[in-house]
């Protein structure tokens, strides 16, 4: 089936034209600071550039030439303050105002425009700039049929509508264009989500299918991974399908009225963090803590609770909450056979009382035969009061919450673990995320938006039965920094022998890795990389599998 014709009431001008035209679209993107994202979408309308716009449309996409035909997806990786919500308002309005879709609609059907976000208030950005461009421009004022919070309906028939992204959600609609909105930070795949980046575009392309109308993605770069990461790794610059374009720019290529200071100041503040959110760079500090395969390889399946035993001694492990956005949390575990197992885990949602919960926390460690707990030692001393009236002692752990998950990677890594038939658990353990700070000092916590509570609390009861030998992952690469200091070299600075290397196949194309030794790694476009051997244990444990004890011929 063809492309949609534009038989429109509306005469149906060029993108170029309506850039140029002040009574249509002309003043929305207007002046030197908006000449980038007019050329953009002229290439992505497969509208001619010229040659002073090829420059600029090589240097945010790394191809020589426009497509020339309208593009299936555009995926805009740019800074913040670039400009890229109110630029993709202008694309929706041109196709939802300006372009007939009679010919591939059937009786009864509205074709929709669907604005998509994490969350229904992310979606409603890019909503707010397409209804207010609608409206302040009589020509289009004239279509507005009705005007909702999360829906303006067209007298042409189009719906421009709001929807938190959702793979459930977003089944059965004809859409002629689909906008995911900072869709990098999506929960993806890796972190183990119930509703990932795929599935969700795997739900919204067929509605696209019979219209030909765009999926167009826009995001300030996050973690190397996920759909954003991916699409880039794959489509970016020659090598790309010319049918999915992807754009890359610093926020000052897409806004140069950006102030300069600000990225500057940026800059100094956080060299890592700027680098996303200002230059366009996927983060290089960023990389998934547990690997989903590793956390379900220690499920007990079918086991969601294990009832007390007389013969076991059994630790627990409370993080604490005020009850008003966090969940509070408990553990218990136990050893036994060369295994940590876990026993039972508890969580709270809130909004809730905290008197009443430690009550019932409290009840639960008791019957385990569990007397003194530990927990977050940044809650305060409404813990230790709580929990004291009703018998159980609360004392600060040790380590913070970082510690508290290194110790529990080596245990995962090594089927050291019997866990719980626990999915937000499972969830939970497979979204944190560790980050390197400029001083290169690791950190582990969840994603944006996410949350680690039942995470922390299984950490904290699995590490207070890790044994003094067993130092934990942090603890570990802290005594392998001061042996290799003290023998005056680095393993990362040692040239490895070819016989010494092997080959491990990631996730992704460009997939960036760092060894126990420090040596740094990332896989070529089909995935794979080479690797020393005594790097090869830690990396498979992180979610990268073997290969090849060779290394693979090219």
């Amino acid at each position: 089936m063809s492309r949609a014709r534009a038989i429109t009431p509306l005469a149906t001008p060029t993108m170029r034209r309506a850039l140029s035209d002040p009574a249509l679209l002309g003043d929305v993107l207007a002046g030197d600071s908006w000449r980038a994202w007019r050329i953009l979408l002229i290439a992505m309308m497969g509208e001619p550039l010229d040659d002073e716009e090829r420059v600029i449309f090589k240097a945010l996409t790394g191809r020589e030439r426009e497509p020339l035909e309208r593009v299936e997806e555009f995926w805009g990786i740019i800074g913040r303050r670039g400009g890229k919500s109110r630029a993709m308002a202008v694309l929706i309005v041109f196709l939802a105002c300006f372009v007939s879709y009679q010919s591939v609609i059937a009786i009864g059907e509205r074709p929709v425009v669907l604005c998509l976000g994490q969350n229904s208030k992310q979606a409603a950005i890019v909503y707010g700039y397409v209804a207010a461009i609608i409206e302040s421009k009589p020509l289009l004022a004239k279509l507005i049929r009705t005007k909702l919070a999360e829906t303006l309906s067209l007298t042409n028939g189009v719906d421009i509508e709001i929807r938190a992204a959702s793979f459930r959600g977003v089944r059965g609609i004809t859409a002629v264009a689909i906008i995911a909105d900072e869709i990098a930070f999506w929960y993806s795949d890796e972190t183990g989500s119930a509703n990932p980046d795929s599935a969700i575009l795997d739900a919204v392309r067929p509605s696209l299918a019979t219209t030909g109308g765009p999926l167009i993605a826009i995001s300030s770069p996050y973690a190397r991974r996920g759909e954003c990461y991916a699409t880039w790794a794959r489509h970016f610059g020659e090598k790309g399908d010319p049918r999915i374009l992807v754009a890359q720019g610093a926020s000052r290529a897409l806004n140069p009225s950006l102030p300069q200071s600000v990225v500057d100041r940026a800059m100094e503040r956080d060299p890592a963090a700027a680098s996303a959110e200002y230059l366009g760079q996927f983060r290089s500090d960023l990389e998934a803590f547990i690997a989903r395969e590793a956390v379900e390889a220690c499920i007990d399946r079918g086991v969601f609770e294990r009832s007390p035993s007389d013969n076991a001694q059994y630790v627990g492990f409370v993080d604490p909450s005020g009850g008003s956005s966090d969940s509070m949390t408990g553990a218990v575990a136990h050893r036994q056979d060369g295994l940590i197992v876990l026993d039972a885990v508890r969580e709270a949602k809130p909004p809730f009382s905290p008197e009443s919960i430690a009550k019932e926390f409290a009840s639960f460690f008791l019957s385990y035969r569990v007397k003194k707990v530990r927990g977050d030692r940044y809650a305060g001393e409404w813990p230790r009061e709580q929990f004291r009236k009703w018998g159980v002692d609360y004392e600060p752990a040790g380590k913070p919450k970082s510690e508290l998950f290194g110790d529990l990677l080596p245990v995962i890594n090594s089927r050291r673990a019997a866990l719980l038939d626990d999915g937000r658990m499972v969830s939970q353990l497979t979204a944190l995320e560790r980050r390197t700070s400029r001083g290169g000092r690791d950190s582990i916590d969840h994603p944006p938006g996410g949350h680690d509570d039942l995470a922390n609390a299984v950490a904290g009861a699995i590490s207070m039965l890790v044994s003094d030998e067993e130092p934990g992952m942090i603890a570990f690469y802290r005594q392998q920094a001061e042996a290799w200091t003290a023998q005056g070299a680095h393993p990362r600075d040692v040239v490895v022998p070819l016989s010494e290397m092997v080959t491990l196949r990631g996730q992704h194309p460009w997939q960036a890795a760092s060894g126990r030794s420090g040596r740094e790694y990332r896989t070529d476009d089909d995935c794979l990389m080479t690797v020393a051997r005594d790097d090869a244990q830690a990396l498979i444990g992180a979610g990268f599998t073997l290969v090849s004890k060779e290394i693979a011929s090219c």
